[in-house]
């Protein structure tokens, strides 16, 4: 029995060293690990975004609103991102709706406690409905705008998933972010 029992210990120690030695090299690999550039291309972005719609909203109690098939487009020229929308807009209790299209651009930026890519300074590019009458078309144009702010201040462009962040043991977090034609690029550096 006095056999059996030095053995268990004599394994049970090699499998602490074990386990200690890789503690001992995650540890060292975060200091070795440097920043990391990461490509989110256009269509990834895209995918991303129409998983986010429709989007509904009531907007000053006036107009139905709902906005579906985004479309994105990045524009590295400005620094910036323009979204496509079809949008569907009746007053509250009626039957009569119309269609048409919102296009608005942003500045892109990171939010590191959230994870994710956000649209900021907005504004609306091109809003057009059909068939829509003028006082009403008027009304509705001049509430674009702060149809804009309501839906696309908290819309994320792009979410990292929490594997996007680690990387041979080691917790990144997105610092930069740069436009390029037909993606963004998108610094993570590791947690210190």
């Amino acid at each position: 029995m006095k056999g059996a029992s030095k053995e268990f210990t004599r394994r049970d120690f090699g499998k602490a060293a074990g386990a200690l030695a890789v503690a001992g090299l995650l540890a060292s690999c975060a200091s070795i690990v440097g920043p990391r550039r990461v490509e989110l291309s256009q269509s990834r972005l895209q995918a991303g975004l129409e998983r986010r719609f429709p989007l509904n909203n009531r907007l000053l109690e006036l107009f139905d609103v709902r906005l579906t098939h985004p479309r994105v487009t990045i524009q590295p020229e400005t620094d910036r991102v323009a979204l496509t929308l079809d949008v569907s807009v009746a007053p509250p209790f009626v039957r009569q709706s119309w269609n048409g299209t919102l296009a608005v651009s942003g500045h892109l930026v990171l939010d590191a406690p959230r994870n994710a890519v956000f649209m900021q300074d907005t504004h609306v590019d091109r809003f057009e409905i059909a068939n829509m009458e003028g006082g009403r078309a008027r009304d509705l144009e001049r509430a674009a705008d702060l149809l804009v702010n309501q839906l696309v201040r908290d819309l994320p462009v792009y979410s990292f998933r929490p594997e996007d962040l680690r990387y041979a043991g080691v917790q990144f977090v997105p610092t930069r972010l740069e436009t390029a034609p037909g993606a963004l690029f998108v610094t993570l550096e590791p947690v210190r």
